[in-house]
C-alpha cells in the first residue's frame, strides 16, 4: 500500500488515470441515485402521511438503493454485470435494451463520462493528497445533485447536508479554506438566498427558489469559503438566464413552468473549485488596471 501510495505521489497521470476509472464505476452507481433517491423519498412521505392521517399503510416492496435489482422499464429484463459496464456496455448494447430493444437513455453513459472525466482532472489538478480526494467526493456529489434536480426539481437533504458536513470536516485541516471561512461560507451561502428568496416573494407574491438552494449554496460555501460565493451566485445567474431566455425563446418554454436552479449552482461550484482563484486575481488585475 505504501509502494502504491508512493506511485500515486510521483507520478500524477497514473494517479488521474485511476481516478478517472474509479470515477467512471461511482457513475454508475450516481445513475442508480439519481434515479432511485427521488422515489425513496416519496415512498416515505406516503407512509408519513399515512402515519399522520391514520390511514392503513399498504405495505410496499422494499426499495433503496440496492434492492430491487437494476432492470428494463419496459421488458423487465434483469441488467447483468456484463450490461452494466460504464459506457463500454452502452456501446457495446447500442443504447438499446438487450430484451426487447428499447432505447435507453444516453444519460447514462453522460454521467459516467462526466464522473470518470471530472474525477481525473480533480485527481491531476489537486494531485494526490488530501485536497484531491476531497474535490472527486465534492464533485461526485454535485452531479448527483445536478440530474435530480433537472428530473425532479429537488435537491435532497440526503445529500446536500451531509454535502455541507463534508466541506466543514474537511476545512478542519485547512484543505481549501480556513474552518472560519468555511463556517461564514456555509452560514453566507444559506442566508444569501435565503434574503433573495424573501425579497422576490415580498415584491412579486411568488416563490423564486426552493430551500434546497439554499442548502445547496451553504454547503458550497462551506466547501470553499465565503470569499468564492461571489463568483459562485455570479456564474450561476449568468447561465441560468442565457439557458432560461433561450428555452423560452427556442423551445417554446413556458414563463409560468419553474427552471431548476441547482444544476447552474453546482456548475459555478465546480468552476470556483478549480478556477476560481485565477478568476479572481484576474479580475482584480483589470479593476487595478483601469
Amino acid at each position: 500500500m505504501t509502494e502504491l501510495f508512493h506511485l500515486f505521489k510521483s507520478d500524477p497521470l497514473v494517479f488521474a488515470i485511476v481516478c478517472g476509472l474509479l470515477g467512471l464505476l461511482v457513475g454508475s452507481f450516481l445513475n442508480v441515485v439519481i434515479h432511485r433517491l427521488p422515489k425513496m423519498l416519496e415512498r416515505g412521505w406516503r407512509m408519513q402521511c399515512a402515519e399522520l392521517s391514520g390511514a392503513t399503510n399498504t405495505e410496499e416492496a422494499p426499495y433503496n438503493l440496492s434492492t430491487p435489482r437494476s432492470a428494463c422499464p419496459h421488458c423487465g429484463n434483469k441488467i447483468g454485470a456484463l450490461e452494466n459496464i460504464p459506457v463500454i456496455s452502452y456501446l457495446f448494447l447500442r443504447g438499446k435494451c438487450k430484451g426487447c430493444q428499447a432505447p435507453i437513455s444516453p444519460r447514462y453513459p453522460v454521467v459516467e463520462t462526466l464522473s470518470g472525466l471530472l474525477s481525473a482532472y480533480a485527481a491531476w489538478h489537486f494531485g494526490f493528497g488530501m485536497a484531491g480526494v476531497a474535490a472527486i467526493f465534492f464533485i461526485w456529489a454535485l452531479i448527483a445533485l445536478t440530474w435530480i434536480d433537472f428530473d425532479t426539481q429537488l435537491l435532497p437533504d440526503d445529500i446536500t447536508l451531509p454535502l455541507l458536513w463534508l466541506g466543514l470536516l474537511f476545512n478542519l485541516g485547512e484543505t481549501f479554506v480556513s474552518l472560519p471561512d468555511a463556517v461564514s461560507g456555509a452560514i453566507g451561502g444559506y442566508l444569501l438566498l435565503w434574503g433573495v428568496y424573501w425579497l422576490f416573494k415580498l415584491t412579486t407574491g411568488k416563490e423564486g427558489m426552493g430551500y434546497g438552494d439554499f442548502k445547496l449554496l451553504a454547503a458550497i460555501g462551506a466547501w470553499l469559503g465565503w470569499q468564492m460565493l461571489p463568483l459562485v451566485i455570479l456564474l450561476s445567474s449568468v447561465v441560468g438566464a442565457a439557458v432560461g431566455i433561450t428555452l423560452i425563446l427556442a423551445v417554446k418554454h413556458g414563463r409560468d413552468i419553474p427552471i431548476p436552479f441547482g444544476p447552474y449552482l453546482a456548475g459555478g461550484g465546480l468552476i470556483a473549485l478549480f478556477w476560481g482563484d485565477s478568476i479572481t486575481r484576474m479580475y482584480l488585475h483589470f479593476i487595478a488596471a483601469q
